[in-house]
């Protein structure tokens, strides 16, 4: 018998690198996936397709959830983990938060134990801080709920109820990155400016808000104008760099409405707002010069787990 669990990756819409320090972001589960399946086993053993070799650290943090969990809820440990991607790592998708937050949901399906989505993140959260160092647990809380929604560390998340789906373009700069050093250079900026920087927080927090009522009222223009905002920030901090910011501009010459990086910055993927009539022109254009593009209609649900003989 082997417990399967499935959840999807992310995109964060604004408010990336200050929800850590105390903004609101808004963040949308998107239709990429991790699978992660469980079983019994003589010994701990994890691979997974997107890595070579079962000793990649990449995938050290599972052990750890695995250990943490079979700690607390008194199991073996003694398990086969086998990761499937549909989603490419270092593209600032949310892959490893949504690995841990599957890795979470199996074992608790392989054991009946019934846990919930903020038991879930929890677990989650012990290996999301062994790949990130200090995560803000936005990542995988919108991967564990699905939809789209308004994320702030010690406040409940505030789902946005759409009532329509939307697209959402998003495409890979060619450059992958790592969260923990462009997290690092965030805090560097709030240590030298820390008056300034507590205004970028309160504005960037008001423009997750902002974007979340564009998004519910379907003005996605308007929410374009946000996603250009931010992005001019972001770049300012330093997270951004002359690919990302050629992505953004390619986007918009294409005819977007607005386009940000997602995520940590410093590679990974852009996010584009377009027209619906221009969108499959601009994923065409995007791809023609290079950038991976794909349409990602939200919303999408959260993690999902089943057992098979």
């Amino acid at each position: 018998m082997k417990a399967i669990a499935e959840a999807p990756s992310k995109v964060i819409i604004t408010g990336e690198h200050f929800v850590v320090h105390g903004a609101w972001g808004l963040a949308a589960a998107i239709p990429r996936t991790i699978t992660v399946e469980v079983e019994e086993h003589q010994s701990f053993a994890v691979r997974s397709d997107a890595y070579r070799g079962s000793r990649h650290p990449a995938l050290r943090p599972l052990g750890e959830v695995v250990e943490a969990m079979a700690r607390e809820y008194s199991f073996s440990p003694k398990v086969r983990v086998f990761v499937r991607a549909n989603v490419r790592g270092g593209a600032g998708l949310g892959s490893s938060a949504s690995t841990m937050v599957a890795l979470a949901s199996a074992l608790s399906r392989m054991h009946s134990l019934g846990l919930g989505v903020e038991e879930i993140l929890r677990h989650s959260m012990v290996g999301e801080a062994g790949v990130h160092g200090r995560p803000s647990g936005i990542d995988p809380t919108v991967c564990a709920l699905g939809g789209v929604i308004l994320f702030r560390p010690g406040s409940a998340p505030r789902r946005i109820g759409l009532g329509r789906t939307h697209s959402l373009l998003v495409s890979f700069s060619g450059k992958t990155r790592g969260t923990r050093g462009q997290i690092n250079r965030v805090a560097e900026v709030k240590e030298r400016y820390p008056g300034l920087f507590s205004g970028l927080v309160e504005s960037v927090s008001a423009v997750s808000e902002m974007a979340a009522d564009r998004l519910a009222r379907s003005d996605m223009k308007g929410l374009g104008e946000l996603l250009n905002f931010n992005h001019a920030v972001l770049s300012n901090l330093g997270v951004s760099n002359g690919s990302l910011d050629r992505l953004v501009d390619a986007s918009l010459s294409l005819g977007s409405y607005g386009a940000k990086l997602t995520g940590a910055g410093g590679g990974g993927s852009v996010i584009s707002v377009a027209p619906e009539g221009k969108q499959k022109s601009i994923t065409s254009g995007l791809n023609a010069r290079g950038y991976e593009t794909f349409r990602a209609e939200i919303p999408v649900r959260g993690v999902r787990s089943w057992l098979e003989s």
